[in-house]
């Protein structure tokens, strides 16, 4: 089976001062989906997926994401996956710099003068992760829309895993290489992490990895990119705006291809500096039992007024990369290559992140005291299917707070008399309690009630 892709990299929703650059930026975007949706027909016509980067968003505010969200519906729409299969990473550009006081530039600078030694003792405290993760409060909400949970006490997040073949699988791995960026980042002075540094290993299984930044760009790169080397098959990044591609042969019997993408929105466009972004499709090549990625870069052409292949980027590269791959020889080699598409949830991450319910009023009148209390047993739960994950992106990017705060009421997850307000994961948590209570006509039903009071169909 192929698994087609479309990948982009700073996106930069929110990034136009003025009406002329907005005007400009989004007849691109629109293009792009118009362009991803002929060169995916050529395919099959069906993707499985979208992978984003890093910088959805410029300033990491909440409108901005909105935006992007609906820009993503007629994306996906259009190539023909499921709305949720976004696999997203973080950037410098999805932190809120509003929300980087004294306080957390003082700590930050700790962390790149003093590396883990300052950076784990602060992961291993709940008031030490919200003080690193609140500054990316709309961006967490965001992602947790499309299951790229974000807050894991530094660790990495596993995405889909997709069969490609009877025994042959890919794994998408999400890593934050944002989380010690500030105002300003020089280019070395960024930490990954130990957490984020070991990385899975499963026979018949090869790793594709995210990330914003490139490697160059942190101080233990050194110890990450000796993982990434020996367990992982592709490393795709963004930030820098300037489209590389490379393969290492690492072993005999081992390669890793890094991938770094131009911006689909840059700052500025100029001459080459201008809106990319690319098609990927991963396939189990069955001769040599190995992976093969075939790239093909998409580039902005200013005198068509529309994208068109990059020939200058792939500079006389066969646009097929088999890769070698170990993991695959690991495993018994697949007779038959089912024909099956599929890109399935791993459910919850390695580390389930912490659902905590704020109150706006007395301490007394919290959300534990007034939430029905079987949102708060242990998430034990099947992953949610394809269906209900799409009910869920609606609730929550349809919906405004209020409303979905009313719909919860309504629908038994709040007791009327709660005055507080909850955070997104408690909400997350509580959608899905509704869920497993059986009451999913009930939320489509609500949604399409509001969704035809703002068409004017119901007074």
């Amino acid at each position: 089976m192929k698994a087609i892709f479309i990948h982009l990299s700073d996106i930069h929703f929110g990034q136009e001062k003025n009406g002329g650059d907005i005007v400009v930026n989004n007849d691109a975007k629109r293009r792009l989906i118009d362009d991803a949706r002929a060169e995916v027909a050529k395919l099959g016509g069906k993707a499985s997926g979208v992978i984003v980067t890093g910088d959805i968003a410029y300033s990491g505010k909440e409108h901005e994401y909105r935006i992007a969200a609906e820009w993503l519906v007629e994306l996906t729409d259009a190539i023909g996956c499921e709305r949720v299969n976004v696999q997203m990473v973080p950037g410098n550009h999805d932190i809120d710099r509003d929300k980087i006081s004294v306080p957390i530039e003082c700590v930050l600078t700790q962390i790149r003068e003093n590396g883990d030694a300052v950076l784990d003792p602060l992961l291993d405290s709940a008031e030490g992760c919200d003080f690193l993760y609140g500054r990316f409060a709309a961006y967490r909400d965001f992602a947790l829309d499309y299951e790229c949970e974000l807050d894991l006490n530094g660790q990495m997040s596993s995405g889909g895993r997709l069969e490609l073949a009877k025994g042959r699988s890919i794994k998408f791995v999400r890593l934050n290489s944002a989380l010690i960026c500030s105002r300003k980042d020089d280019e070395g002075k960024l930490i990954l992490g130990k957490r984020q540094q070991v990385l899975p290993e499963e026979d018949g299984e090869e790793i594709i990895v995210l990330v914003h930044h490139p490697l160059n760009w942190f101080q233990d790169s050194g110890k990450a990119r000796n993982y990434l080397r020996n367990r992982a098959r592709v490393l795709i990044s963004g930030h820098e705006h300037f489209p590389r591609l490379q393969v290492d042969s690492v072993d005999a019997g081992r390669d890793l291809l890094l991938l770094a993408a131009g911006a689909t929105n840059p700052e500025k466009v100029v001459e080459d500096y201008t809106y990319k972004y690319n098609i990927l499709v991963f396939e189990w090549d069955e001769d040599a039992d190995a992976l093969a990625v075939t790239i093909n870069p998409r580039t902005w052409d200013d005198y068509l007024t529309r994208f068109r292949r990059d020939d200058a980027f792939m500079d006389g590269r066969a646009e097929r990369q088999v890769l070698a791959s170990p993991n695959f020889r690991r495993a018994p080699r697949p007779t038959i290559v089912p024909p099956v598409d599929r890109m399935a949830s791993e459910g919850t991450p390695e580390v389930e992140p912490v659902a905590v319910a704020t109150a706006a009023t007395s301490p007394a009148d919290t959300a534990v005291n007034v939430i029905n209390r079987a949102a708060l047993a242990p998430d034990t739960e099947p992953s949610p299917t394809v269906d209900q994950r799409l009910l869920q992106l609606r609730f929550f990017q349809e919906l405004s707070e209020g409303e979905r705060l009313n719909a919860l009421v309504d629908l038994g997850a709040i007791r009327p008399e709660f005055r507080g307000r909850l955070d997104h994961s408690m909400e997350r948590r509580l959608f899905r309690m509704l869920i497993k209570q059986g009451k999913t006509q009930a939320i489509e039903e609500r949604l399409g009630s509001i969704e035809a009071k703002k068409r004017g169909d119901i007074q």
